[in-house]
């Protein structure tokens, strides 16, 4: 198993990896909207919304790989009434044919983020 790290997202919260490989196989660790120079969260669903798809884009480009690697999203929201819009910044970054996904409304994220975004991927 390989860690794959970039400062260009941020540092892990706990005890995981931004991301691991093995075997042509990408795993990244779920994606806040949190800036990576500052370690803040940002403010409000569309901000740290592009920020989780920017930290997954660089995750994934630390890895040699691109949005069309990806094979499957999970999604987490704190409001499923930001659905429509987390749709919409998600479909900026992801062409089809579409990654697998689902969409999870949350009780609570951690730093009480308002989405977070993992993924698969393969070479």
């Amino acid at each position: 198993m390989k860690m794959i790290h970039t400062d260009q997202a941020p540092a892990a919260i706990g005890p995981y990896s931004q991301a691991v490989s093995r075997n042509g196989w990408l795993f990244v660790s779920g994606q806040l909207g949190i800036d990576p120079a500052s370690g803040e969260m940002l403010e409000g669903t569309e901000a740290q919304t592009r920020q989780s798809l920017r930290s997954l884009l660089a995750i994934l480009e630390a890895a040699g790989l691109g949005p069309a690697n990806v094979l499957k999203c999970t999604i987490y929201v704190a409001d499923m009434a930001d659905f429509g819009l987390v749709n919409q910044l998600y479909s900026d970054v992801f062409q089809p044919p579409f990654p697998a996904r689902e969409v999870i409304q949350a009780a609570r994220l951690p730093r009480d983020g308002r989405v977070e975004i993992s993924a698969i991927a393969a070479e």
